[in-house]
């Protein structure tokens, strides 16, 4: 499984709009200087978040945009399977229940269904706030 720029660059400008949380809203000109990503590229993955209610957009000359609830409550799995879709190792997996024909004798599926699990495990388990605080470790480590 590969994650796409799509998927990368929405967690990015997730998270830059977390760490730029000061009630003002975030200008996506703003967010793509900092990420070094092209602003069009970015207006794209925003729509997406925007439809999903991810992000709150703020019309006029100071809009922008920021997160609609506390970065804690976001989860990696959550925006990742929004501009990703599943993020099953294999699609027989994609689906809540499993209608392949070979189910029942496919030696491997215990396999997927393990790595599965453990992609979920991980991507549902860190939150916006954990890479915020990531973030801030690393440039707290960083010395000038």
């Amino acid at each position: 499984m590969k994650i796409s720029t799509k998927g990368r660059y929405a967690l990015r400008l997730m998270l830059d709009l977390a760490l730029n949380n000061n009630g003002e809203p975030v200008r996506i000109k703003d967010i793509a200087a900092r990420q070094e990503i092209s602003d069009k590229y970015l207006e794209q993955i925003i729509s997406t978040l925007n439809k999903a209610g991810y992000v709150k957009s703020i019309r006029g000359p100071q809009g922008g945009y920021r997160l609609a609830q506390d970065p804690a409550k976001y989860t990696v799995g959550m925006i990742l399977r929004l501009t990703e879709g599943s993020l099953a190792p294999v699609a027989c997996l994609d689906n809540e229940v499993n209608d392949c024909a070979r189910q029942s004798s496919c030696v491997t599926l215990r396999l997927w269904k393990m790595l599965d699990d453990a992609i979920s495990g991980v991507v549902d388990k860190v939150t916006l706030a954990d890479l915020a605080e990531w973030q801030e470790q690393l440039t707290d480590n960083y010395v000038i």
